[in-house]
Order: C-alpha cells, then structure tokens, then sequence
C-alpha cells in the first residue's frame, strides 16, 4: 500500500514538474513572441475615483500580466489589440492612486507615446481638472496622441454633459469618447484612435474584439441615441470662451 502511495505521490510531483516546465515555456515562448511586436507606453491620467483602474482592468490580458513599477508606485497593464496590420501592446501606466496625494512624478509621463486623460461624466470637479492633467502631461511629453474620455456614462444622472465637453475641440490631437468602463461602452475606441495616429494610417481597423470583462452593467439604448444627437449637435455649436459647468 505504501508503495502504492510512493508511486502516486511520485506521479504527482512529475505532473506538477511538467506543468511547470510548460508553464514556464509558455512564459518564455509569449515573451519571445512579445519582443516581436510593437509596444507603446500610454499613460492614463485622471482624478482619483473617475475609473482609471477599473477601466484597464476590463482587458484581461493587460490584468493577466500587470507589472508593478515599485519606484514610481505605479501598474503597467500590457493590453494587446489585433489590427489588420498585426498585432500591437500598449503598456499602460496606471496610477494606483497616487493621484490622491497631489502631482505625479515626470517618470510617469517620461518616454509615454500616447496618453487618455480620464473624467467621470458624474462630477463636475474631475471635468475641470482635465486641463491640469493635460498641462502636466503635455509638459513631458510634446505632441503625442491625447485621447479625453468621460467615464460612467451609463449613469443617467449625468453632470458633465455633451455641451460641456469642448476642451478637446480647444487643443491639438486630442479626440473624446464617451465610455462606460462597468459596460465596456466604447472600451476600444480609444486604443484604435491612438494606433491610427501613431501608424499614421487612418484606416487601420481591430481585426477580433478584445479580452475584455463580462459586463456589470447594460448601457441604455435609447440613452446612446440621445446623447449622439446631443455631441453632434454640440460639435457644430460655437465655442464657448470658458467651459461652462
């Protein structure tokens, strides 16, 4: 019987030997893989509680393989996207929330390609506070691809609505989206905006969908028509000297 046991237990330690070799391969072979494609630091910047993190977490592969940076305090998440040009990684920085404690060190922006400033639609003091993020992010890093998103548009108490939105009708290369980052609303709209800018082709297109999350919400149908109709009206409304809030 016990050496029935030996056996078993011998059969067990070489199982978990050889999954551990294949994982270990596994990791090898996806970092080889991983050299091979083009990769871009993107910073997401943002008050604190507007989503940062819950809205890079939706990508699985980027929560799958996060990084943590100890020196700057901060979570590298590579979200990996398929284009019809192939593949592309972008290493996002996520704050982790150091935000809460004032400005973020120039290592944060330092070698970033690319950039989201994020906002909650649901206050109105994260919407006036884009301006700071993007003078903070634009002082280290000079013409790079700026996406502004409002997030928790599926929240139908909404503050900072389409009309209010015009800092990025104010700036160079800035393009805004609405998302909802609990619904995965628009979670990829900002990742092709920025891959077409920084291929400088316009038709680049993601080829299959992303790893994302299953929803936690539904966004409203009629909700998204509206407020389409509100943006397009908004977009061909003079500017405003200040933004109105």
């Amino acid at each position: 019987m016990s050496e029935m046991f030996s056996f078993g237990n011998n059969f067990d330690n070489q199982q978990k030997q050889n999954q551990n070799q294949n994982q270990n391969q596994n990791q090898n072979q996806n970092q080889n893989n991983n050299q091979n494609i083009p990769q871009f630091k993107l910073v997401l910047v943002g008050d604190g509680g507007v989503g940062k993190t819950t809205f890079v977490k939706r990508h699985k592969s980027g929560e799958f393989e996060k990084k943590y940076v100890a020196t700057l305090g901060v979570e590298v998440h590579p979200l990996t996207f398929y284009t019809n040009l192939g593949p592309i990684i972008y290493n996002v920085w996520d704050t982790a929330g150091q935000e809460k404690f004032g400005g973020l060190r120039d290592g944060y922006y330092v070698s970033g390609k690319a950039a989201i400033i994020m906002f909650d639609v649901t206050s109105r003091i994260t919407y006036k506070s884009v301006n700071v993020w993007h003078r903070d992010l634009t002082r280290v890093c000079e013409n790079i691809p700026i996406v502004l998103v409002g997030n928790k548009c599926d929240v139908k108490d909404r503050k900072v609505k389409p009309k209010h939105i015009t800092f990025h009708r104010k700036k160079p290369n800035i393009q805004y989206y609405d998302i909802s980052a609990k619904s995965n609303y628009n979670f990829e709209k900002p990742f092709l905006w920025i891959t077409r800018k920084l291929t400088g082709n316009p038709t680049v297109k993601f080829v299959s969908e992303p790893a994302v999350a299953p929803k936690e919400v539904e966004m409203d149908a009629n909700l998204i028509k509206q407020y389409d109709k509100d943006f397009e009206e908004a977009a061909n409304a003079p500017l405003p000297d200040d933004d109105e809030l």
